[in-house]
């Protein structure tokens, strides 16, 4: 992926790592177009930053199919869709009647969401002479949290998503781009609190370097994430395992 010149959509960016990346390639010298279901931060950031924004709910099929559609006219070269939105919420697998609707809720927005968005997006990225998707996964793809299992499960099931999508979509202009963040200091669960995670400025910049680095990437991972990505390849899973879940 090019790191400048392009027309990006981001639905999820109005906080945490989608804006601090909006923001970063924003001054890379890319159209931003930040999606969110808030109405009130979307203008407080078109006025402050000049994105342009649009009104979406990646849990809602409807309400991609009409913002997406939104987007692409108003923004005829649009060629990049970085997925972005998540939830990350506590289960407690021992009360069927406490996760069920918090693990549908999660499979609905982190999984079908990005897949209802590319779908959504993919005749226009073909159209263009170099086109990404970009998905983001987690470092708990690879190694989970045990209070947030379907969370885990979605993120896994984005790794392999976009493994799958990547092979597919070869023979097209279209690359497709797998974001792993660590732990982020962002107010998703609390990261904000959490000493072991990347602070959110330091972590948005790797991004920014390594895309500028890497531009045929098909992972970006910064350092911190490969204690997780790479663990079971190491032989040092159980090791991770329980260091992730300490303390928490």
């Amino acid at each position: 992926m090019k790191i400048s010149n392009n027309t990006i959509f981001i639905p999820g960016a109005t906080s945490g790592i989608g804006l601090a990346l909006a923001l970063r390639l924003k001054a890379c010298g890319n159209t931003i177009i930040v999606g969110g279901r808030r109405t009130e931060v979307l203008e407080k950031l078109s006025t402050e930053h000049g994105f342009a924004t649009v009104h979406i709910d990646v849990a809602d099929s409807h309400s991609i199919q009409s913002a997406t559609a939104q987007v692409i006219a108003d923004h005829p070269k649009l060629n990049v869709l970085l997925a972005m939105a998540g939830i990350m919420v506590p289960e407690n697998w021992h009360e069927a009647e406490s996760f069920l609707q918090v693990a549908e809720d999660t499979v609905n927005t982190n999984l079908l969401g990005p897949i209802r968005l590319i779908a959504a997006c993919m005749q226009q990225l073909k159209s263009q002479p170099n086109a990404a998707i970009v998905t983001v996964s987690s470092g708990l793809a690879s190694v989970p949290l045990a209070h947030t299992p379907t969370y885990c499960a979605t993120k896994a099931a984005i790794h392999m998503l976009s493994e799958a999508i990547r092979l597919q979509l070869a023979d097209t202009s279209v690359q497709v781009i797998e974001l792993v963040p660590p732990a982020v200091q962002t107010s998703l669960m609390d990261n904000d609190k959490n000493p072991r995670a990347m602070p959110l400025e330091a972590f948005a910049d790797a991004v920014i370097d390594l895309l500028e680095q890497q531009p045929d990437a098909h992972e970006i991972l910064v350092e911190q994430v490969k204690f997780q990505r790479f663990a079971e390849r190491r032989g040092e899973y159980d090791k991770v395992l329980a260091v992730i879940n300490s303390n928490r």
